[in-house]
């Protein structure tokens, strides 16, 4: 793993899996994403990861029109890094998955490193009523659901928006997707610095135990040695816990209401931005220093805002 004395501190925003009902301060318009992002990039964030919302309704949304209600806006009032998701909503296929960020041709889009049984639907079974009709089939139906990013799949994503300079968020939620990513760089279709993102605490996924971040990083480190650098997120209750041990480590981290709603035990978020300013404060007070997004842009080999489409 490559050492640096910055932290890439980097906030997902709004995703796929937590709905309007779980928490009133989730972003679900577009005005609420934008102002998220830009609030946590002054925070601290020097990554912003970004899924859209479907007017109305709140559901996840492939659309490049709903992300370009809110992406010049982030670019004109930041100078984070925007990160946009090709996991897209579950159930999306991969057209759809891969619409907005071949539109935004970003400095970077996250890019799911395997197949795995993702299952969420025990949330469901906690709440008794949902504000939107779509929300509970949708937790319900992860029950029997394979969140699908096949070799092919991978190929066609990263040889689609390379062509635009795009990088990668590269999330593994397994051992296994470590060794995915090596050969996909083996084949000379990624090249590095590598930014891996591990994955921990989704039902299907790699458990969320310390030794298995460990166990992550080491075979990370077998397999590309000193070119990549390594983040990590704990889903829910994890995040923190996480964030803090990867980050002692060289590490990076990212935080977010994507991956977990709360700020504390028992307390609800109530921004993007909180979880960002506690853990930048935490950071700090370990004497550990967080990059800015030039400062990443450097590190991850990005090509610059000035290069993006929005």
């Amino acid at each position: 793993m490559r050492k640096s004395n910055k932290v890439i501190v980097s906030c997902a925003i709004t995703g796929s899996i937590h709905t309007p009902t779980m928490s009133p301060h989730l972003p679900v318009t577009a005005e609420q994403i934008g102002a998220e992002a830009i609030a946590a990039a002054r925070a601290g964030a020097a990554i912003l990861h970004l899924h859209a919302r479907k007017p109305g309704t709140g559901a996840p949304s492939s659309l490049p029109e709903d992300y370009a209600r809110f992406l010049p806006m982030v670019r004109a009032e930041c100078d984070a890094v925007v990160n946009i998701t090709t996991g897209g909503g579950l159930g999306m296929t991969l057209d759809e998955r891969l619409a907005a960020a071949k539109w935004a041709q970003p400095e970077l889009a996250s890019m799911n490193m395997g197949s795995l049984n993702f299952n969420i639907s025990g949330a469901a079974a906690k709440i008794t009523e949902f504000v939107q009709p779509w929300e509970r089939p949708y937790l319900e139906m992860t029950k029997d659901f394979i969140l699908s990013n096949t070799f092919a799949q991978i190929e066609r994503g990263i040889t689609e928006l390379s062509e635009a300079g795009t990088r990668f968020e590269f999330e593994c939620y397994d051992i296994g997707h470590l060794y995915n990513l090596a050969h996909f760089r083996d084949r000379g279709m990624v090249k590095g610095p590598l930014f891996v993102q591990g994955v921990f605490g989704i039902l299907g996924g790699i458990a969320p135990e310390m030794e298995h971040l460990l166990h992550m990083k080491a075979t990370a480190d077998r397999l590309f040695g000193d070119d990549y650098y390594f983040s990590c997120l704990g889903a829910g209750r994890h995040q923190m816990p996480f964030a803090v041990t990867n980050a002692l480590q060289g590490g990076h981290v990212r935080v977010g209401l994507e991956d977990s709603i709360f700020l504390e035990k028992g307390k609800l978020a109530t921004s993007n931005a909180e979880q960002v300013a506690k853990i930048v404060r935490i950071l700090k007070e370990l004497s550990l220093e967080i990059a800015t997004p030039d400062e990443a842009r450097a590190m991850l080999g990005l090509k610059g805002a000035g290069n993006v489409a929005f």
